[in-house]
């Protein structure tokens, strides 16, 4: 017991050397552990960050099986080339038909498989390092510090030409007071009707439901759309 504990506490210092029959059976439960843990860690990281799609496919639930199959697989293969090139052949022939929904899921993915790839060749070290880094740049795009440019929402209205020349100047000030980095992004005119668009980055203090409240209220019975990116606008 005492020289697998040594063993694995060498297999922890190290960086990729160890060879997994110096590891002992103790040592692959603690790799299938803590690779668990980092599936389920980052199965978190994407609740938190993109609960708020609707049209995910919830793929973090297989986020902590396919962790410590993943790690697994590495960790049989890894000192046996006939094993490597089996495995490669077998994987040729699998068909995934289920489509990525979200692109972001596909980065979510391959940091699962990173940090099993990590663990089955014992660089714990590596696989904090990689871990928070992972969270700082998630921090940071979900800031939206890097998208700056991005517009979240949408408010395309249509007024009769008469009812433009009247209300556009109360209508562009109450926009303005109820949204975030709102600008104006086109005005045209077709027939009798004038059309309006107005993008903005988020909402103001306003909720959703009182700025259609004051919109029914300023446009009377003229026409409005409210087009809102859910990844983004709370």
């Amino acid at each position: 017991m005492e020289q697998q504990i040594s063993s694995l506490i060498r297999s922890l210092s190290g960086f990729g050397a160890t060879q997994m029959e110096e590891v002992g059976l103790l040592g692959f439960f603690f790799v299938l552990g803590v690779s668990l843990v980092a599936g389920i860690f980052i199965a978190h990281l994407y609740k938190f960050f993109y609960s708020g799609r609707s049209t995910g496919s919830q793929v973090h639930r297989a986020f902590p099986l396919l962790a410590i199959s993943v790690t697994a697989i590495f960790v049989t293969i890894q000192f046996s080339l006939p094993l490597s090139l089996g495995l490669l052949g077998a994987l040729s022939i699998v068909r995934f038909r289920t489509p990525i929904k979200e692109p972001e899921e596909i980065g979510f993915v391959m940091l699962v498989i990173a940090s099993s790839l990590i663990c089955a060749t014992f660089n714990y070290t590596f696989l904090g390092v990689m871990l928070v880094t992972a969270v700082a740049g998630l921090a940071v795009l979900h800031s939206g510090w890097l998208n700056q440019a991005h517009e979240d929402g949408l408010v395309v209205v249509t007024l009769g030409n008469a009812e433009y020349q009247n209300k556009y100047p109360q209508l562009i000030a109450f926009l303005a007071s109820s949204t975030v980095r709102g600008k104006i992004d086109s005005i045209s005119k077709t027939g009798d009707s004038s059309i309006i668009s107005y993008s903005f980055r988020s909402l103001g203090k306003k909720g959703m439901q009182e700025l259609q409240s004051e919109l029914d209220s300023l446009v009377g019975n003229s026409t409005y759309d409210i087009f809102l990116n859910q990844q983004r606008v709370s």
